[in-house]
């Protein structure tokens, strides 16, 4: 990899609108701060960015919103938050713009601020292999650079003359691969993480622990949580063993509104709350996850999983007759066959969730585990570094 240096600073803006993007868009900025000391950040971000050094005018939960009828009913305010988003980076005479994630509001400030002569980065690329090819044209119009989390999205953008590079994924990085040189050395090395995550968050290491991950937005905890929990009062009673559960909380506003969840249910069950969902899934048995980031988290962990997504029914019924993939989690879309299950909508019920989690909990780990392994091994790439890198590329040529 290209260690690009430089002694002068850089002025770069950035925006994320939710909690995996403020991931993201911290290891950037740090990347790009051992490589420019003294640079400047400035725009949206979350709790991450904020400490890298972000300047931020909005914190990303007030853009936080969920498929594609919320955004609409949200216009009037995104589109004002959009405008002085524009007008603000403008007046700061930055070298370049990165949008982070968050594709509709991102890819839409950055053709603004691209028309205004801005050089403009996309950092994750919409899932364009899922939809119309056609939306290409716009972000070819958009943005000067983009970076791609998988290979083949990088390939595609260069068939359509879009410069794009691909950087792997920083979770790959962050997560050191549990493979040993046998399967059962494999194995035991993911029971000894397991063990060491469940006293870490004071669970306890030898009961039954299921992680639940409904989400990291607001608006998807509220349409999965619940579903989840219930699922979870199935699975405590079907199963002839104790068991725990673990739901992490992407930050304090998240973590009252699952705990109020619980408190509605009033089921008594061994439910914890915490902030940090690499531990949880670290410290399970088996994940159920919203999809999303989660699901590749969990692969990079080694963990047997059931993912789940549900939509707002009009948001659904638009994007069903959209989209062409066969599958919706990350793992299966790496490997281009099933290897986890997917319930989807209305398949999505607490019934339907219990029996696909005690499924999972009997299943043979070892093709599963080879696949992920493989998988590990083709995103570990630096990715921070290699966006960094990118960039610098991009705007000091």
């Amino acid at each position: 990899m290209q260690n690009r240096k430089s002694p002068d600073p850089l002025n770069i803006a950035l925006v994320a609108g939710e909690a995996s993007g403020d991931n993201l868009g911290a290891s950037l900025m740090k990347a790009l701060s051992l490589r420019c000391p003294g640079s400047r950040f400035v725009g949206i971000g979350g709790d991450r960015m904020s400490a890298a050094g972000q300047e931020a005018w909005l914190h990303s939960d007030e853009l936080s919103v969920n498929g594609i009828v919320d955004p609409l009913k949200r216009l009037p305010s995104i589109l004002r938050t959009l405008y002085d988003s524009r007008d603000r980076i403008l007046a700061a005479g930055v070298d370049c713009f990165v949008g982070v994630d968050f594709n509709f509001f991102n890819l839409w400030l950055a053709g603004l601020l691209r028309a205004r002569g801005v050089t403009t980065v996309h950092y994750v690329s919409p899932t364009v292999w899922a939809w119309r090819t056609g939306r290409l044209k716009k972000i070819k119009r958009s943005v000067d650079l983009m970076l791609t989390l998988y290979p083949f999205e990088a390939e595609i953008y260069a068939q359509h003359g879009i410069r794009a590079t691909f950087v792997g994924h920083p979770r790959a990085d962050l997560i050191e691969p549990l493979d040993g040189d046998t399967p059962e050395a494999t194995l035991n090395n993911i029971e000894v993480a397991r063990r060491e995550a469940a006293v870490n968050l004071g669970a306890d290491p030898a009961v039954l622990t299921i992680a639940l991950l409904p989400g990291s937005r607001g608006a998807e905890v509220a349409t999965s949580g619940m579903d989840f929990l219930e699922a979870a009062t199935l699975l405590q009673t079907n199963l002839d063993k104790p068991v725990q559960f673990l739901i992490p909380a992407a930050n304090q506003r998240r973590r009252e509104q699952i705990e109020s969840m619980v408190e509605r249910l009033r089921v008594n069950m061994r439910v914890s709350v915490n902030n940090d969902a690499l531990q949880s899934m670290s410290a399970s048995h088996v994940v159920l996850a919203n999809g999303g980031t989660a699901t590749l988290e969990a692969m990079l962990l080694r963990k047997p999983m059931v993912m789940s997504y549900r939509l707002g029914a009009a948001t659904y019924a638009l994007v069903s007759r959209m989209m062409k993939i066969d599958h919706f989690a990350l793992p299966n879309i790496l490997a281009g066959r099933t290897l986890v299950p997917e319930l989807i909508q209305k398949s999505a019920t607490p019934e339907r969730l219990a029996e696909a989690v005690e499924a999972e909990l009997i299943r043979d780990p070892g093709e599963l585990l080879a696949e992920f392994g493989r998988i590990h091994a083709q995103l570990r790439q630096d990715a921070g570094g290699r966006a960094a890198d990118a960039v610098l590329a991009l705007i000091r040529p």
